[in-house]
């Protein structure tokens, strides 16, 4: 019997099939933090040693080869069957994550201004509740977060 894990569940019940683009790469970003997979798509890859490489070169090359298969599976698993198709023979997760960004990605910049806008364009109605708009905001900018934005102070 296999075991239930819940991020694959997670993975499986929100593939990536185009338009929702945002959405999955967030979900899929918390699984592979969950996992601590997730480095392998921020770092290069240390380079294959050879036979002058400490042990601890040798681990560090080792741990990232291992977490980056693991995240290729991770994403191949979450996505639809003719995405499965065109990225499955792609050496990396990154190079598998760089092309789905290329094809859906405006989708977030788009999700960003949309976000933004509303932001900028939300007024407090006059007797409602200060909690409820300071609420509102609140999460426009954690959306605005999640999204990639910086938010600084001069913002």
């Amino acid at each position: 019997m296999v075991a239930f894990n819940p991020l694959t569940t997670i993975l499986t019940q929100n593939k990536l099939e185009g338009p929702n683009y945002v959405d999955w790469k967030q979900r899929l970003d918390i699984v592979l933090i969950v996992e601590d997979y997730k480095f392998v798509l921020d770092e290069v890859c240390p380079e294959k040693l050879g036979e002058v490489s400490t042990d601890d070169e040798q681990k560090a090359y080792q741990k990232w080869v291992k977490a980056d298969v693991m995240a290729q599976c991770y994403v191949l698993a979450s996505i639809s069957n003719v995405l499965q198709h065109q990225h499955q023979s792609m050496e990396s997760s990154y190079d598998i994550m760089g092309n789905l960004k290329e094809m859906f990605g405006d989708q977030n910049r788009v999700a960003k201004q949309n976000a933004m806008k509303a932001l900028l364009n939300t007024k407090m109605v006059e007797g409602s509740s200060v909690r409820d708009y300071v609420l509102k905001l609140m999460s426009l900018l954690n959306e605005l977060e999640v999204l990639g934005a910086n938010i600084d102070k001069d913002t």
